[in-house]
């Protein structure tokens, strides 16, 4: 174990990493890399304009250090700030953990593998009780965002992809769905004091009916404390625009799956009030509009800083 050790040191030692490479690592997606670079200004430190970004393990532990930071609940602007000061002995520190985090990752990504495989069994044998109860716990000791990430979005594609593939196990994914939506209305509804005195607007539009990812999202927030006004699936431009009149929410997170779902003057036509709230987008239908007067959210992660970020924390 010591020999390999040594080899993999003395490889990592030679090399940068790809934005790809480092986000793997510290578990977000390489848009919330590019949106930290942008907006806090902790970003690849030999970055030349015009060639491909990449990272030293001193980007990397510094990087690693602001997660550490959020996940304990570090607003990400303060965690970044913390991060970019820290002394250069803290850094050497954070340096060599950084060195070896490829290391403690494979082994992490290991054990997303085996519980995804796990479950997917679990699935695929209809076993209600034991999915239940393997989620229920995952997301006890590591909360919606995590579960999220590591787990159900993995295991949601092996489906998905088997579906598409042989045309069976529909069944499979409406148990899956069905279960993890009861799972996060349960945090929805837990009694977690809230922060914000004007609840977070969230809803899916036009005739979009995939809510699980924006149901992961209302979750995750309502986790973090953050008081949300959650419309669910297919809501009309007349409810949103009706709660945006009567709460003038501090931010507004609108979810297309579909493109043809995805309705720019759902963003345009939303009623002027003070003060002026926050509009996120999220979801695959987003991606190739050109968006104006919204912020185009990448994961649930940075959908949630975003609205950390309008509420104030």
């Amino acid at each position: 174990m010591l020999g390999g050790m040594e080899s993999i040191d003395r490889y990592t030692s030679e090399i940068e990493m790809s934005v790809a490479s480092v986000a793997r690592r510290i578990g977000v997606a390489p848009g919330t890399l590019r949106t930290w670079a942008r907006r806090y200004g902790i970003g690849p430190s030999g970055h030349i304009d015009g060639a491909h970004r990449r990272y030293s393990h001193e980007d990397l532990a510094r990087l690693l250090y602001m997660r550490k930071l959020i996940i304990e609940g570090v607003p990400p602007i303060d965690a970044a700030s913390a991060a970019l000061a820290l002394p250069d002995s803290e850094l050497h520190k954070n340096s060599q953990n950084a060195q070896h985090s490829h290391l403690l990752d494979s082994i992490l990504t290991a054990n997303d593998h085996a519980l995804v495989d796990q479950l997917l069994r679990a699935a695929r044998s209809l076993d209600r009780e034991l999915i239940e109860r393997t989620l229920a716990g995952h997301v006890e000791s590591h909360g919606v965002e995590a579960t999220w990430h590591a787990v159900l979005v993995p295991l949601l594609v092996i489906v998905g992809d088997d579906w598409a593939r042989t045309g069976e196990g529909i069944e499979i994914e409406h148990l899956l769905s069905d279960l993890i939506l009861r799972l996060f209305n349960n945090r929805i509804h837990a009694s977690t004091p809230k922060i914000n005195p004007r609840p977070v607007l969230i809803a899916s539009i036009g005739e979009e009916t995939h809510s699980l990812a924006i149901t992961a999202l209302a979750a995750a927030l309502s986790e973090r404390g953050i008081l949300i006004q959650f419309l669910g699936a297919r809501t009309p431009a007349s409810a949103i625009n009706e709660v945006v009149r009567r709460s003038a929410p501090p931010a507004i997170f609108l979810w297309a799956q579909l493109r043809k779902n995805a309705d720019p003057s759902y963003i345009s036509d939303l009623p002027s009030v003070r003060p002026k709230p926050l509009v996120i987008v999220g979801g695959p239908g987003w991606s190739s509009q050109e968006l104006k007067g919204a912020t185009l959210a990448t994961d649930l992660m940075s959908a949630c800083s975003d609205i950390e970020r309008a509420v104030g924390l």
